[in-house]
């Protein structure tokens, strides 16, 4: 059953956005914590919509995370990028929610 959606998404996704157009005034540590609520965020979002994370490199939670877990070593334009990633995948998963589609993934042998 689809949940409805939170409507503080929105705000969440503007907020990532925000961060990534100043990404030289906001802290890396900061950017580090939008990034892992972004992360749970999706995960969250996912298993509403029904859609699997494969845990593969091919994720892009895994490549959000290897961000965040190395934030210091990050370029300013590497951490806008991840953030922008980061919103537009809670931004596409919200509008999938909002939209009350329902996904069923069936598994081959």
């Amino acid at each position: 059953m689809v949940q409805t959606p939170d409507s503080s998404i929105p705000s969440f996704v503007a907020e990532l956005v925000r961060a990534a157009n100043e990404t030289e005034r906001v802290r890396p540590s900061e950017v580090r914590k939008l990034l892992f609520r972004a992360i749970i965020t999706v995960s969250d979002l996912r298993e509403q919509v029904g859609i699997p994370g494969s845990g593969t490199g091919h994720d892009a939670i895994v490549g959000l995370n290897a961000v965040a877990n190395d934030i210091e070593r990050q370029s300013s334009e590497r951490m806008s990028a991840a953030l922008l990633e980061a919103a537009d995948l809670v931004r596409t998963l919200w509008v999938v929610l909002d939209s009350g589609v329902e996904i069923t993934t069936i598994f081959w042998d």
